[in-house]
């Protein structure tokens, strides 16, 4: 087929394109940078420096590719988090998610495109009571941490407005490997990620690798909807960040009481440490035939970790 991958020099961008040209797909990659057209070129796919906020320009990309499907990877995620301005910190990303998906959107239906997968996000959006796995049928968070509600009600639109389109949402869980953790191996490595509370927050992980296999899949099987893309072991945060810390060569974190952890984190950081829930992937697997490289984050941050991100002075 011929695919247009939007974002493809990002995280899950800089896997997916070898992986689509490896499946025997043409693929055209958009950047925002030029200076990122010509690992594009090294990859396989033809390059197209382009601003997903620009509607007319989006308009002509989407016309000059002539794609069979579109995939829109595009994040603008800073190199420092800071909860406690969550929704500040990820105003970018909303903007991507809501004005450059309708954008985008309105391209692929000018020309006809049949095929529309976009990324969506599985970390903490679910409703935060139940229990601890949640499944595609379970409703979002109705009442988000203030800091977070932007943040939910891009995901809203863009998971909304693509599976009216027909399209595909992929739910990716917390991304780890080359390109998505590097901020939090150097954070666990200073001691800056604490156990909270009583760590009970449930996460789902997910290796970039795996992230642009389910993309792959989901390019050529599926009906349309929303899908959990995560691993197959959603985790306490009290059992994954030792584990993530040992395999960042990390000391043992650090471990605070819920009021101090909101007064350096707020409450999104004790809501991600504490209540947050998991993610069940059986539909992804089922429906979209999808296989895991990384079938848990216990593997992956054992032998992938450190591997990837060597200590000053150690490679």
């Amino acid at each position: 087929m011929r695919v247009l991958v939007v974002g493809a020099t990002g995280a899950i961008g800089r896997q997916l394109v070898p992986q689509l040209v490896s499946a025997g797909h043409q693929v055209t990659g958009t950047t925002r940078s030029p200076a990122k057209a010509g690992s594009l070129q090294a990859a396989g796919a033809e390059p197209v420096v382009l601003d997903v906020l620009d509607g007319a320009a989006v308009g002509e990309a989407v016309a000059k590719a002539e794609p069979e499907a579109i995939m829109y990877e595009s994040t603008a995620i800073p190199p420092d988090l800071n909860f406690r301005k969550f929704d500040q910190t990820f105003g970018p990303t909303n903007t991507l998610r809501t004005v450059g998906l309708d954008n985008l959107l309105a391209a692929a239906a000018a020309q006809g495109v049949p095929r529309f997968i976009a990324q969506s996000y599985a970390g903490w959006p679910y409703a935060r009571v139940g229990g601890p796995v949640k499944t595609e049928e379970d409703p979002l968070d109705p009442d988000p941490p203030a800091a977070q509600r932007q943040g939910l009600a891009a995901l809203r639109h863009l998971e909304d407005a693509v599976t009216a389109a027909g399209g595909l949402a992929l739910r990716y869980g917390n991304l780890y490997g080359p390109g998505s953790s590097e901020l939090m191996v150097a954070m666990l490595r200073k001691r800056q990620v604490p156990i909270i509370g009583d760590g009970g927050g449930i996460w789902s992980f997910l290796h970039v690798t795996d992230a642009a296999g389910a993309t792959v899949a989901a390019l050529e099987r599926g009906a349309p909807g929303v899908y959990n893309v995560v691993d197959d072991e959603p985790a306490r945060v009290a059992d994954w960040l030792p584990v993530a810390a040992s395999g960042a060569g990390a000391k043992r974190p650090l471990h605070l009481p819920a009021w101090i952890g909101k007064l350096a984190a707020g409450e999104v950081g004790v809501s991600m440490m504490t209540q947050v829930r998991g993610c069940s992937n059986a539909k992804a697997k089922a429906e979209l035939g999808w296989q895991l490289v990384w079938p848990t984050w216990r593997e992956g941050f054992v032998h992938g970790l450190s591997a990837a991100y060597p200590q000053p002075g150690h490679g």
